[in-house]
């Protein structure tokens, strides 16, 4: 299975920059966490959400699409809205809501990580986002700004956008098990050759 990450392209910018969104997490949670500095967090989430958009136009720009970035792209999402989530749930002005926005994301990528082995186990192909999974990060990434730059908003404010994440959440969850399952009924990829090595000529 591990053969799918290595083949194709790996050193893209693409792949850099869903590095980049992974190395940017410990930061965002010590500038909000560690030092309570709302500035420097809206910035850093808001270049984390920059990237995010930026790298899937350059891959598909520059052809240069690849298994690990279908895998690393979406993984470096998921981390990131989890722990703002988390975050925002330790420090948010008491909104129990955001519990419960937390805990259907964890159960998100917990089923999310199970189907797509799954996937890669029967099909021979790495499962790649999709639409309704970007509007959900979209959607998510927009209302932790919100919540960071307006925290003393109207009580019921907050509870319409975190009300507007959880069903953009379960709704992109529901769409890819759907997604999932489709692909389960395709015929598997036929796995990739082996890229033949150079002809070594014999010396004279």
């Amino acid at each position: 299975m591990f053969k799918l990450f290595r083949s194709g392209k790996i050193w893209t910018i693409p792949n850099f920059m869903s590095m980049f969104r992974l190395l940017l997490v410990p930061f965002i949670i010590w500038a909000y966490v560690g030092k309570g500095n709302i500035p420097l967090t809206i910035i850093l989430l808001a270049l984390s959400a920059l990237s995010d958009m930026l790298d899937g136009i350059i891959a598909r720009k520059f052809n240069m699409i690849s298994d690990l970035g279908k895998a690393l792209d979406p993984f470096a999402d998921k981390v990131t809205q989890v722990c703002v989530v988390l975050c925002l749930a330790f420090t948010f002005p008491l909104h129990p809501l955001l519990w419960v926005l937390l805990g259907l994301c964890v159960f998100r990528e917990i089923v999310m990580a199970v189907l797509g082995y799954i996937t890669i186990r029967k099909t021979n192909r790495v499962p790649h986002a999709h639409w309704y999974g970007k509007v959900s990060t979209v959607v998510l990434y927009a209302s932790a700004l919100a919540l960071l730059i307006f925290p003393k908003m109207p009580f019921w404010l907050s509870t319409g956008i975190i009300v507007l994440c959880m069903i953009c959440v379960f709704t992109a969850l529901v769409l890819y098990v759907r997604y999932f399952v489709s692909e389960w009924k395709q015929p598997a990829a036929e796995p990739a050759a082996p890229e033949p090595e150079p002809e070594q000529t014999e010396k004279a």
